[in-house]
Parts: C-alpha cells; sequence; structure tokens
C-alpha cells in the first residue's frame, strides 16, 4: 500500500494518526531520558524493564485481558525498577549482573507462558518486535498513553537541571545537597513508563533502541549536555515517522524497521562526527 492510498482512507487516517501520536511522544519521551541514561551506563535497564513488560503483556494475553496490558504494565515494570536500583545498590551484584538476570528471567517466562495462548506464534512475534498493524490501538489506549507520556515530558522538564548535574558527578551533587537516589528512582520510573506506552507499537526488545541509538547519534556531532537533548529529539521523532511509514509500505515489523532506520542513522552521523572532528582526513594523511 502506498502513502497516497493510506490517507486516501478515512479509517486508516485515524489509525495512522493515532500511531503517529503515541509514536511520536514514546520517542521524545525514549529520547530525553536516553542521554542520561547512556552518560550514566544505565542505557540497557530499558532493555531490562521491556522484558519484564513482554512478560506482562504474556499474563495479560493468555488471561484474556490484553486490552489491560497498559494499566497492567506500568504498575508492575515501576516496581521492576525500583527492585533494580536496589539490586545495583548491592555490592554483591553488579548492574549489568542485575539486568541480566531480569532480562533473561522475564523473557523465558514470557514465552512460556504464551505458551497458553491460542495464537502463540503471532503474540510473540508482535510482541517481541512490534506489529505493523496499528488497529489494536484503542481511543483509551491514546488517551493513556498521551497522559504518561507527557507527565514524563513534564517531570523531566522540571527536574532537568537536577538530572543534568546527577549524570555527570552524583558525588558532588550529592555534596551540593540534591537527593540523588531520589532523582535516580525518577529516572528509572520515567524509563519505566516510557517502556511499557511504546512496547505495544515497537516490540519487547526493540523498545530500548529508541533510548540509546538517539542519543549515541546526536553525541556525535553535539559536545553540549543541551544541544545533544535537542538533537536526540528531532532524531528520534524523524526516525521514528520514516521507519513507521517504510513498515506500514513493505507490511515489515514496526519495531524492526524504525531501529533499522535509526541504525542507519548513526552510522551516517558517526561519519559526520569524524569529519568535523577531522578524523577522516587525519587517516587519509596519513
Amino acid at each position: 500500500m502506498t502513502i497516497v492510498e493510506m490517507f486516501s482512507d478515512p479509517l486508516l487516517v485515524k489509525i495512522i494518526i493515532k500511531a503517529l501520536i503515541v509514536g511520536g511522544l514514546v520517542s521524545l519521551c525514549a529520547s530525553l531520558l536516553g542521554v542520561s541514561l547512556v552518560l550514566k551506563r544505565f542505557s540497557m535497564i530499558g532493555d531490562g524493564l521491556s522484558h519484564v513488560g513482554f512478560c506482562v503483556l504474556a499474563i495479560a494475553t493468555v488471561l484474556g485481558l490484553k486490552q489491560y496490558s497498559l494499566e497492567l504494565g506500568v504498575p508492575a515494570v515501576i516496581i521492576t525498577a525500583f527492585f533494580l536500583l536496589r539490586l545495583t545498590e548491592n555490592s554483591k551484584m553488579k548492574g549489568d549482573s542485575a539486568l541480566a538476570l531480569i532480562s533473561t528471567g522475564s523473557i523465558a517466562l514470557g514465552s512460556l507462558i504464551y505458551n497458553f495462548s491460542d495464537s502463540r506464534n503471532t503474540d510473540i512475534c508482535n510482541s517481541l518486535f512490534g506489529s505493523a498493524s496499528i488497529i489494536t490501538l484503542t481511543d483509551k489506549d491514546l488517551v493513556l498513553s498521551i497522559v504518561l507520556s507527557v507527565a514524563v515530558i513534564v517531570l523531566f522538564a522540571l527536574s532537568y537541571h537536577k538530572l543534568f548535574a546527577i549524570t555527570f558527578d552524583e558525588n558532588f551533587s550529592k555534596a551540593t545537597g540534591i537527593k540523588v537516589n531520589l532523582y535516580n528512582i525518577l529516572l528509572a520510573v520515567l524509563t519505566a513508563v516510557t517502556v511499557v506506552v511504546g512496547m505495544r507499537m515497537m516490540g519487547a526488545i526493540m523498545i530500548s533502541a529508541l533510548v540509546v541509538f538517539p542519543a549515541l547519534s546526536a553525541m556525535r556531532v553535539c559536545k553540549s549536555f543541551k544541544w545533544v537533548v535537542i538533537v536526540s529529539a528531532i532524531i528520534s521523532i524523524v526516525t521514528f515517522v520514516v521507519g513507521f511509514f517504510l513498515a506500514c509500505r513493505m507490511s515489515f515489523q514496526t519495531g524492526a524497521t524504525v531501529v533499522s532506520v535509526q541504525v542507519a542513522t548513526f552510522a551516517i552521523f558517526a561519519i559526520i562526527g569524524a569529519i568535523i572532528s577531522g578524523k577522516i582526513f587525519k587517516r587519509i594523511g596519513g
């Protein structure tokens, strides 16, 4: 189906607008949070939380409660975020070990639970990689996604300076009176909400890429935290829109297509960054 054909059908237009609103807001939220997560070397928290969301979605599907996946997923993933932070504070278990424990355990459990689903293979594929068909996105999901996404954006804006401080120097932030643990929890909770809201469209495996790739791409060409955040947001939204329409046009999975576009974008920005810094010309000159 071509882009013109998509917009010639009123029903399809309504579905597309819903998907673009939710996807755009999720992409924006993920990119804003991703800069701090990448700089704090905690970017894979999105991956761990999305796998928990996959497990919750599997339970909801088998119990016939898939329409309530957002309501069930948000509190479950937020609780996991708290639990994950507690684990990483334990000297006996490092952050990467805690993430591996939660990620692999949730994926395994969710996959087993899907064995009780009537359409096991389709459900697993859509849950992991995102569905090219967004027709299941109800008005309730749209409103709830908008409310949660706006809440994430507002809280990020209000906490911007504090998050900036704890991103670069937690010890100095503590010395200046900033409640570092509180803002680390806030960052994890906002990430959890973003992951759950975007998981149905992007898929459990692919949603974490929205956190990582835009931030890494922006860091190739920008030097200040402010401009990295701004450029990351622009990259995230543009790559989502391009990937979404490409997925619809080719009948591909939305999540996989969007991430592929972001990988290509990262490669382009990496080349631009190398040119700006003069590294390519230095290597050519020997």
